[in-house]
């Protein structure tokens, strides 16, 4: 099979086209035809994720036909429809672990089901098993226009909670605000602080989205409400250090927390895809909330989706078809 495979360092990342075995599923693994897969920046952008390594096959989930399962595998059947978290997912044949895989509802067409899975999975993380979110409560959405971005966006509605949004992009935003979005600031690196506490009426937002890094950390936690809790999720900015006000941790019993599968066991990792399932899937599949698809690329043209991610021109997913 065509497989694409990925090396990274500090300052970049090389895409290679190779032919590789198809995959054999081991005990509790399925193989599916990949179908479409979507883009991800922390395995793609150099010095976001791992680097320094040898390369490896790339993608990281896909949506597809199940054609074999491993011993075990119970769920699933040749001729289902999976998506979800997959090995090599920017193959012609991907592996997913059982835990990872969820049955892609009929309505969802194959580029929503590849962007149905980790940016809505992450924001699943951050906003009800960490954030605790609330309808009513107020949500701060930082660098709103990404993949988690928009799916923070998307889900804190449905949560039905207040959603405010950062983008430098007033179009962006634009199409946001046809999303549910509250209130739109444009601005890169910070510069929000008087108009999301304007909003909230001085009280402050009680969760956090930090989706671009640390240029802007000591602005959230300024904005945020006692017993506020902030996400971090990105460092777009590459900033990756910042000064934390002791005094306001303190004082406004504030709770941090980052959002990261690198050191997830699969037991974790399957326990929030399965609260995914029982929480948000429903949503999904009835249409109430609709994965939202930038750009479609061909599957040989992965190298240009790349370098279209890396010019942050897109809103929502960018996907490839196989």
């Amino acid at each position: 099979m065509k497989s694409w495979f990925i090396a990274s360092d500090k300052d970049s990342t090389a895409l290679e086209l190779r032919d590789v075995p198809v995959p054999e599923p081991k005990a509790g693994e399925l193989i599916a035809r990949v179908k479409t897969a979507g883009l991800n920046r922390g395995e793609l952008i150099a010095g976001h994720g791992v680097s320094g390594n040898a390369p490896k096959a790339a993608g990281i989930e896909a949506a597809g036909e199940v054609v074999k399962v491993g011993e075990g595998v119970k769920a699933f059947k040749p001729g289902d429809r999976v998506m979800g978290r997959a090995f090599h997912a920017f193959s012609e044949f991907a592996m997913f672990r059982i835990g990872d895989a969820m049955h892609a509802p009929a309505k969802l067409s194959w580029e929503e089901a590849a962007g149905a899975s980790i940016a809505y999975l992450t924001a699943y993380d951050m906003l009800w098993p960490g954030g605790e979110l609330k309808a009513g409560e107020w949500l701060l959405v930082t660098g709103a226009s990404a993949g988690v971005g928009v799916a923070s966006v998307q889900l804190g509605k449905l949560i039905g909670a207040k959603v405010i949004g950062t983008s430098g992009s007033a179009e962006k935003l634009k199409k946001l605000a046809a999303l549910g979005l509250d209130l739109g600031l444009q601005n890169r690196n910070g510069g929000f602080e008087k108009q999301v506490m304007d909003a909230t009426g001085g009280k402050g937002v009680n969760v956090v989205v930090n989706n671009v890094g640390g240029s802007v950390f000591a602005e959230c936690i300024r904005v945020m409400a006692y017993k506020g809790r902030l996400a971090t999720v990105g460092y777009v900015d590459g900033v990756v250090t910042a000064e934390l006000d002791i005094l306001a941790l303190h004082s406004k019993r504030l709770r941090l927390y980052g959002v990261s599968n690198k050191m997830r066991s699969a037991a974790e990792v399957a326990e929030g895809v399965r609260g995914f399932e029982r929480d948000v899937l429903p949503a999904i599949a009835s249409g109430h909330v609709r994965p939202v698809i930038d750009k479609v690329f061909s599957f040989d043209d992965l190298p240009k989706a790349k370098a279209y991610m890396e010019s942050n021109a897109h809103l929502g997913k960018i996907v490839i078809r196989t």
